[in-house]
């Protein structure tokens, strides 16, 4: 599935739900989210670890719906590779 699909059938699927609590109340849920992400990593739990890696990425989605910003165009940023040094794999200096 493309990003812009995924982000389409995020937005069918919950947008009027999203917009009525607003993007501050969304964000805690995606924080909550990332929260159980951390609990997954730390747990070892690969089953458990792809259900909340979907999770956070809905969560995002539906974040970047809300102020009107589409996935596909935002992650081209990383599409040739580090935006500060240009090089895959990244050759700057600064851990990241």
């Amino acid at each position: 599935m493309e990003i812009c699909e995924f982000q389409r059938v995020i937005e069918k699927t919950y947008f009027d739900r999203d917009s009525a609590r607003g993007p501050g109340g969304t964000f805690m849920w995606f924080v909550e989210e990332v929260g159980e992400l951390a609990t997954a990593l730390r747990n070892d739990d690969v089953e458990e670890m792809k259900g909340e890696f979907a999770d956070v990425f809905a969560w995002l989605c539906t974040l970047a719906s809300l102020k009107g910003i589409r996935m596909e165009e935002v992650v081209a940023k990383y599409a040739t590779g580090c935006p500060c040094c240009g090089e895959m794999p990244c050759t700057c200096s600064e851990k990241r």
